[in-house]
């Protein structure tokens, strides 16, 4: 039979959509454990019955593809098939056609991106158009981005939070911690450089040891990662380390794609492009009068505000405990990979942990 150069990448996209949950074939790093604070309540749901079968949705979505113009197959078979790693324009289609899987209806973007990326997503509320789309920020009735990775799924923090990621404000300050006043003279010398004003710079370390110079940050993103096919930015796996750890060894391995740090009018956002989960620690991320700091997980594939300008602002208080002991606290936001830190780990302190960022905000 005559087959089409449609039909074929219809084919290849099917064999590249997202694995169901329980299908035998999800890569188990996709998600993580169980129980992490940032999976969501819609993430959680389990998968209903009116969600239609496996034939109904092959079927659906081949009608859906066949619909779609030869190029734009081409950019989503790219998009999907490097799973976000290589750049890929914008995919614009209709907004308003709606396709029905059982007794539920979705838009023809959602549709996509249920099959693509995240089978249990519910809603549109639970996205973030991340800043490479070009229809980042804009409203367009007729014509709305449908790459799948153009998107990434929204962190919502549960309250209470998991007993594992609180931990009580004096272990914020061990002894002889590296983190809290070496980067902080490297910082200062980038402004006095003569170089144009950053609004970050990004330290990587290796245990208690810092691994490379400062990263300072112009650009409004910024991808830090270990290995990706099409990127710029801070690439880790560039960096030469005289850790000999094989735990170090087997998690910088692991940081892949990594992550993409953005600078929005409302705050930073970082968003997790790797295969395993990250773990942030930020003041802004609790409340402003907590005296204990939370420890976030963060899921392949979300996205969380890990620095918020107007609350870093609100926390400079004289008489502020954590700013008068540790000034630096509201400013600085730490991410681990894959290993976590906190009161039900065995690493306290992200000191411990195996590949850790420190990000410090240039807020003068």
């Amino acid at each position: 039979m005559f087959r089409t150069k449609r039909s074929g990448l219809v084919r290849r996209l099917w064999r590249s959509r997202a694995p169901v949950e329980g299908d035998g074939e999800a890569d188990r790093g996709t998600h993580g454990s169980s129980g992490g604070c940032c999976m969501g309540k819609a993430a959680k749901v389990a998968k209903s019955n009116d969600a239609g079968s496996e034939a109904e949705l092959k079927a659906l979505t081949h009608s859906v593809l066949k619909k779609i113009k030869e190029k734009q197959l081409e950019v989503l078979l790219q998009a999907v098939e490097s799973k976000g790693g290589a750049r890929s324009p914008c995919l614009l289609l209709p907004s308003k056609v709606d396709a029905k899987v059982g007794q539920q209806s979705y838009s023809l973007p959602m549709l996509l991106y249920k099959v693509f990326r995240w089978p249990d997503l519910r809603h549109s509320s639970e996205l973030k158009r991340l800043s490479c789309c070009e229809s980042y920020g804009k409203i367009n009735p007729d014509l709305v981005c449908c790459n799948p990775h153009h998107m990434s799924r929204l962190c919502e923090l549960e309250s209470p939070p998991p007993p594992y990621s609180r931990y009580p404000m004096d272990y914020l300050k061990p002894p002889a911690s590296p983190y809290l006043c070496s980067p902080l003279p490297d910082s200062l010398a980038l402004q006095e450089s003569g170089e144009p004003a950053h609004w970050c710079v990004v330290a990587y370390w290796e245990e208690k040891t810092r691994v490379g110079r400062l990263y300072s940050v112009q650009e409004p993103s910024l991808d830090i990662f270990y290995d990706l096919p099409q990127g710029n930015g801070f690439c880790l796996g560039q960096l030469c380390s005289d850790n000999k750890s094989q735990l170090v060894q087997m998690v910088r391995a692991k940081i892949g794609y990594g992550i993409q740090l953005t600078r929005e009018p409302d705050g930073v956002w970082v968003y997790n492009r790797s295969c395993y989960p990250i773990f942030i620690k930020s003041a802004t991320l609790d409340n402003p009068d907590s005296r204990t700091l939370l420890v976030h997980k963060v899921f392949p594939g979300f996205s969380i505000k890990a620095f918020d300008y107007d609350k870093a602002c609100s926390l400079q208080r004289p008489n502020d405990h954590e700013f008068t002991q540790q000034p630096r606290t509201g400013f600085t936001v730490q991410i681990s990979f894959v290993k976590g830190w906190g009161q039900c780990y065995t690493r306290q302190f992200i000191s411990s942990c195996p590949c850790w960022l420190e990000v410090i905000f240039n807020t003068r």
